[in-house]
């Protein structure tokens, strides 16, 4: 049995900590001070590293973390990342203790976006900036037609697939997710539930594919409550889901 621990980093990140005995794995150790107290703290051994893209706040980390541990580095094939030991593409699969995680390439976010999927006894996904709970990320490097094509991998798993994002971004996102689906009840209550677990400052992840499917705009691109508000705000006449996307992205853009 894996436990997956976050640890907070910056304002609103989040790296995972993948326990099991007395060895831990981490994702996206933007920070490595985080992940040197929790092992400090918890007489933990660092095992690896898993990286889902290149941006900074994912992979500041590396560094210090494999000078100190000499540990493997796993990450997105063909990236710009420095100290990757073991690069991924789609289809590869990694061991990490009991459970087998098979490597999805989602681009959209960035052009080398990874997410890692076990769905062994435990079904568990890391999907870094690709898909976060009530929305999806900024298309920094890739297309509308990319992030669609990503998010539709997502969200034909499991229901029951545990989703790890790298943010605390859901709050932000289900205040925008109202007023795009405003005729959506159980994102409504949800959005209540969220914005009192913040006030509380609770974390509000892992979430579940079969949540996000009910709550988030961009995998609800056929609801014609969305494809409305969307069409209306771009002033046209949306009649494809990619298009929808699009339309939905550049309104939360500049929300």
């Amino acid at each position: 049995m894996i436990e997956v621990i976050p640890l907070k980093a910056f304002t609103d990140n989040y790296i995972w900590a993948l326990v099991s005995k007395k060895s831990v794995y981490v994702v996206d150790p933007g920070d490595p001070n985080p992940v040197l107290s929790f092992l400090k703290e918890n007489d933990l051994n660092l095992k690896g590293i898993l990286i889902t893209h290149h941006h900074f706040d994912h992979t500041g980390g590396i560094k210090t973390l494999v000078d100190k541990f000499n540990i493997p580095v796993f990450g997105p094939s063909g990236s710009k990342i420095e100290g990757i030991s073991n690069e991924l593409k789609e289809n590869d699969s990694i061991r990490i203790f009991e459970q087998t995680f098979k490597i999805f390439e989602v681009p959209g976010h960035t052009l080398d976006h990874i997410a890692y999927y076990s769905e062994d006894s435990q079904k568990l996904l890391f999907c870094g900036d690709t898909l976060f709970s009530g929305g999806c990320g900024r298309l920094f490097e890739g297309t509308p037609l990319q992030m669609y094509e990503s998010l539709a991998k997502l969200k034909n798993l499991s229901p029951d697939t545990l989703v790890y994002c790298t943010h605390e971004y859901t709050e932000s996102n289900l205040n925008f997710a109202v007023v795009v689906n405003n005729k959506n009840e159980f994102l409504k209550n949800y959005h209540s539930e969220v914005q009192s677990k913040r006030k509380n400052d609770e974390i509000t992840l892992p979430s579940s594919i079969g949540k996000e499917l009910k709550i988030n705009p961009f995998l609800r691109l056929n609801d014609e409550n969305i494809i409305s508000n969307a069409s209306n705000f771009s002033s046209s006449i949306l009649t494809e889901e990619v298009d929808t996307l699009k339309a939905v992205r550049e309104w939360k853009d500049n929300f």
